[in-house]
């Protein structure tokens, strides 16, 4: 009989052990009651260390372990965070290893994780889910899936798991959920006695007349109509007009048709359309010839030399300072052949799913959890954005405002630049609640409010956030998109500059088909009648 008891206890003991190590393995680890402080500062007594694995933008701070504003931060928290940078141009493939590997760090912080990667390491149990900890722990994110239940569907996958902190453009910042706007060449317009286009034809018009026209006055015939920094930003104005691409931006390939059903826009005639219109203003060099292979650099050097009639880009004032961007006005929506007027350059409150997730391997979740909650408030928002009293900002009777050593660099810098200094802000993919109450990037300008203000009457109905699939979509959903959206994005080009002329466009249209397009439409709808429920 002891013999039977002895064995029982142990039972329970192995059975107590599994359930702890299930618990674990869910994200369910407790905190330590004694040293963990469930609200206020500092978050934990005694010191505890995470080791933080972040993409770094080139804008950013250069050595996030020593910031201004983390330094603070630990100061008030008590958690010493170790952190690994890893530059853009290396980040895909070396978050790949650190996932494949099994050598994880704590957390990963704007490492731009993949939808499906989330939802494969997610099951997988390499990222805990986050449900409970942030109902628990996590009041300031939780306030806002409250209140946005559409934001907080579009993180939920279809098992029901949260696996990530989001990046979230506060809905009613349309601004920046608009970000890059179009702008027209006022002064320019004047010269020609236009106005400012209200169809695709009229800026066709407007277009031509820049073309022919010297304009600059340089005695040079080197006015360039329309330019951006890719022609993907170009079609963010004009797709509208063709009632294209209209659930936003993070839909490329799929969005609904006349009637709400799912479709493939890339081969509907609408798009075909579309194409016909960019070749003509491409083939009559209306289009800047170097569009697909410009970067930032080479169009600000054009901005300089006041070549763009046209552009599709950030607010030109900010860009290209006052001199220059103060002859520049929003451009218009707008309307199309059949009479479509749509706004479509516009993406979805939920940004990104993957800037903040927490590994298995991470022994303070409800520590960490609680480290991440604190920007989504009002006074973390306030620290994120503008940094610490009396070091970056000041406080006035309009609110806070950065100092002048920010704003007007005595090193002839930037005022990101001077940020960079003091924050880790500059440069994005923070998993953070973005408003427009700190913010200090160009779509907060005045320019850029008014700018919306124009397009906001036109803008979609109805902007979709990424969909999200379950494991056995998710591995032929990826294999997929990435074909098809390759060839879709090949043949566009080809298609607008010529290299392909748009009478072979059936023979595109069925080697999409054979690509698996009907495989991929199917969990597309499934995947689309998840989110509408």
């Amino acid at each position: 009989m002891r013999g039977k008891k002895i064995v029982s206890l142990a039972l329970i003991a192995a059975l107590a052990l599994a359930a702890c190590s299930d618990d674990e393995a869910k994200g369910k680890v407790e905190p330590d009651s004694k040293n963990f402080n469930k609200t206020g500062m500092p978050i934990v007594n005694e010191t505890i260390k995470l080791d933080i694995f972040a993409g770094k933008s080139a804008t950013t701070a250069d050595d996030w372990n020593d910031v201004l504003i983390l330094n603070e931060y630990e100061k008030m928290t008590n958690m010493d965070i170790t952190w690994q940078q890893v530059p853009a141009d290396g980040l895909e493939e070396k978050r790949n290893l650190a996932l494949a590997s099994g050598t994880l760090p704590d957390v990963f912080y704007a490492a731009t994780i993949p939808v499906g990667d989330l939802q494969k390491y997610g099951q997988q149990g390499t990222f805990i889910p986050l449900n409970d900890l942030i109902e628990e722990y996590a009041p300031n994110l939780n306030k806002v899936l409250e209140a946005n239940p559409e934001i907080k569907k579009g993180l939920t996958f279809p098992d029901g798991k949260i696996y990530s902190f989001p990046t979230i453009y506060s809905p009613e910042f349309t601004s920046l959920l608009i970000g890059a706007k179009p702008w027209i060449k006022k002064d320019w317009l004047d010269q020609l006695g236009m106005k400012n286009p209200e169809t695709t034809d009229e800026l066709y018009a407007y277009l031509k007349a820049v073309k022919e026209t010297d304009l600059n006055g340089n005695g040079k015939n080197d006015e360039i109509p329309l330019s951006s920094v890719s022609m993907t930003r170009i079609l963010h104005w004009i797709s509208g007009a063709f009632g294209i691409q209209n659930k936003g931006q993070l839909h490329t390939l799929v969005d609904t048709d006349s009637a709400g059903e799912l479709r493939f826009f890339s081969t509907a005639p609408e798009y075909k359309e579309m194409l016909e219109y960019m070749h003509k203003l491409y083939s009559e060099g209306l289009i800047d010839q170097g569009i697909y292979s410009i970067d930032v650099p080479k169009y600000l050097a054009g901005a300089a030399e006041e070549l763009y009639g046209a552009t599709q880009f950030y607010n030109p004032v900010e860009l290209f300072g006052e001199e220059i961007g103060k002859d520049y006005v929003v451009g218009n929506a707008l309307v199309g052949p059949d009479g479509e007027k749509l706004y479509t350059g516009v993406t979805s409150p939920l940004r990104d799913l993957g800037n903040f997730a927490i590994t298995s391997e991470n022994k303070y979740p409800a520590e960490t959890v609680r480290w991440l909650d604190h920007f989504y408030s009002d006074e973390g928002a306030l620290m994120f954005f503008m940094g610490i009293e009396g070091e970056t900002y000041e406080e006035t009777a309009d609110g806070p405002k950065l100092l002048e050593k920010i704003t007007n660099s005595k090193d002839g810098l930037t005022m990101t630049q001077e940020l960079a200094k003091y924050l880790i802000n500059p440069g994005g993919n923070h998993p953070v609640m973005i408003t427009d109450d700190y913010f200090t990037g160009s779509e907060n300008a005045p320019g850029d409010i008014e700018a919306t203000k124009e397009l906001e009457p036109y803008l979609i109905d109805e902007v979709w956030p990424n969909f999200t699939y379950t494991a056995e979509e998710n591995d032929q959903v990826n294999v997929l998109k990435a074909d098809i959206n390759k060839y879709v994005q090949e043949m566009q080009a080809k298609f607008i500059t010529g290299e392909t002329s748009l009478d072979e466009w059936d023979s595109y249209v069925k080697t999409i088909e054979k690509m698996g397009l009907k495989e991929f439409m199917e969990i597309q709808q499934k995947a689309y009648e998840r989110y509408k429920k």
